[in-house]
């Protein structure tokens, strides 16, 4: 039996608003990522198509703005929070986006225990919660456990993408994946936002404290014939 994952996130209290609450009534079979089982992704999306998780999208903005923008890629949302998840889904629907299924729950749990091996594109982990004290950093998301099953998860030349405004944390997901034997960190380190990804409600409130912004790409290689 696999080890426990360990909780990497806080349950923030939040009310539902009678918004949310219709569209999570209305919404989720038709967005939802289905059953409790591996994850066919061809059936999921009803076609063949580059597939990206993003782990924790907080009221799902950001989600929107990109799934929008590559209309081309199927992408898995996952997040514990059920406000987030109606936002998500009212969202989805008045823009009439249909490449994106939503998962609420532990996207992490789903990553490891759900999906395939070498089946995604990307893995996308914006802002995840930094655990600033000493006696939280087990935890902080990205360690070595998770670099594996990312490494797993990824198709040759299958790209995660982190973001973080806790410098500490930087630090660390650059030392993790740097070990890592089936990734490759690019860069060699931190470098500063790409234009294609939006900034984060997490993102803008973390620079009106101070914070530097940093993002952190790593790689699966490229399969050599």
């Amino acid at each position: 039996m696999a080890e426990p994952l360990t909780r990497t996130y806080k349950l923030r209290s939040g009310r539902v608003t009678p918004g949310q609450q219709r569209a999570l009534d209305s919404l989720a079979d038709r967005f939802a990522v289905p059953g409790d089982g591996p994850l066919d992704l061809t059936a999921l999306f009803g076609r063949e198509a580059p597939v990206v998780l993003e782990i924790g999208f907080g009221m799902g903005a950001t989600t929107l703005e990109m799934a929008q923008a590559d209309p081309g890629t199927g992408l898995i949302a996952a997040d514990v929070h059920a406000p987030g998840v109606g936002a998500l889904l009212r969202g989805l629907h008045e823009r009439g986006l249909d490449n994106v299924r939503v998962f609420h729950g532990d996207g992490a749990e789903l990553l490891e225990r759900r999906v395939p091996s070498a089946s995604l594109a990307g893995v996308r982990l914006y802002f995840p919660d930094p655990w600033p004290k000493a006696r939280h950093l087990k935890r902080r998301l990205v360690d070595a456990r998770f670099a594996a099953v990312v490494a797993d998860r990824l198709v040759p030349g299958g790209r995660l993408h982190c973001a973080t405004d806790w410098e500490p944390y930087a630090r660390q997901m650059v030392e993790v994946l740097r070990a890592e034997p089936g990734l490759e960190l690019e860069h060699g380190g931190p470098v500063e936002r790409p234009e294609w990804r939006p900034v984060t409600k997490y993102e803008a409130r973390g620079r009106a404290k101070g914070h530097e912004v940093a993002d952190v790409f790593a790689r699966r290689p490229a399969e050599i014939a």
